[in-house]
């Protein structure tokens, strides 16, 4: 295949789990195996997941990943770290060796698929010089295309400890994926009501992405850094329906930036952020793409994970998607995606 320049669908919402990375946080691991029962489990810290696949599963298999990329008719994907592997609250030194153990080892396997595949890195975000750092290695040696993080770690996403950070994504011309994690799997435990049902991924995943677009806007993040390109997965959370409330509060509250209490100035903050379209509603696509605009979304699936949709993804998959993630990870070759926005 000829790769991202002329696929016609392309995923930008596809974990991945490297064998390259057991045992590379210390105790906290990660690691996996058998239960008495004959069920797989995997560990992370003191989370503990059972029955889901590790070993052949098209998380960590290669060549299962392409055949059911083949099935569902995906060209192209942009693979990113498996939530469940940020290691954002655990020791720097462990995160930062699992982080550069997993860069190395996602650059060994885009490299070896580079017309299917390509990586996004893993950053140790408590120490957010080491993030920078790794964010420099990860690109300037290794060559993956941007960095994937979650929504909650020692500084909020608003910091000013967090500028060199995004300023170095910026110099880099890459862009940053920010997609939440279940709460407590190396951090603080967060709502026990959410320990019901899923609900820390179901409910608490869209909590996490929508506190993270507000704190990106209200917190000034994407004025100080105009040409920043920041993507949020699962359509933002639950962000897109509530915007009309947000906006209000933009013009309200007594804490909100000055220069989002003009009309439109929160609308305009939110339109320059991305999305990806992993929302297994089309009638919650359709208000994602009347708030923000077609030109703001990619298309992602959360590649062999509990909610892909059927069949692989919704057919068919508008052709705007592919040509604005060719935008986003700098893959055009025509128009940038800095000078797209102008």
């Amino acid at each position: 295949m000829p790769g991202i320049a002329d696929a016609s669908v392309i995923d930008l919402h596809a974990h991945c789990r490297l064998d390259a990375t057991n045992g590379a946080a210390g105790r906290h691991g990660p690691e996996f195996g058998m239960d008495e029962q004959g069920r797989p489990w995997y560990r992370v810290g003191n989370y503990r997941l059972v029955g889901v696949k590790h070993t052949g599963s098209p998380f960590t298999d290669p060549v299962l990943r392409l055949q059911h990329m083949d099935r569902a008719h995906i060209d192209f994907q942009v693979i990113s770290p498996s939530p469940l592997t940020y290691f954002h609250h655990i020791e720097t030194a462990d995160a930062v060796a699992f982080c550069r153990r997993h860069n190395d080892a996602c650059a060994e396997l885009v490299k070896r698929f580079p017309d299917r595949l390509a990586g996004m890195a893993a950053l140790p975000m408590q120490d957010p010089v080491a993030a920078r750092e790794e964010l420099v290695r990860a690109v300037q040696e290794l060559g993956l295309w941007g960095a994937q993080i979650g929504t909650e770690f020692a500084e909020p996403l608003h910091s000013s400890a967090l500028d060199p950070l995004y300023e170095t994504f910026v110099k880099l011309d890459v862009p940053l994926f920010i997609h939440p994690a279940p709460a407590g799997i190396d951090g603080p435990p967060g709502d026990p009501n959410l320990k019901r049902f899923d609900l820390d991924i179901i409910i608490g995943f869209g909590a996490q992405e929508s506190i993270a677009v507000s704190t990106l806007i209200f917190g000034g993040v994407m004025e100080r850094h105009p040409k920043l390109d920041v993507w949020i997965s699962h359509g933002g959370g639950g962000v897109i329906f509530m915007a009309g409330r947000l906006a209000y509060a933009a013009q309200k509250r007594p804490w909100a930036p000055g220069a989002l209490k003009k009309d439109g100035a929160f609308e305009a903050a939110l339109s320059k952020i991305w999305f990806d379209t992993h929302l297994n509603d089309d009638r919650a696509l359709d208000l994602l793409t009347r708030v923000v605009g077609k030109q703001r979304l990619v298309f992602g699936t959360n590649f062999a994970g509990w909610d892909q949709p059927e069949g692989g993804h919704h057919a068919p998959v508008d052709p705007v998607f592919a040509d604005n993630a060719r935008r986003l990870m700098r893959q055009d070759g025509k128009v940038s995606p800095v000078s797209a926005r102008a």
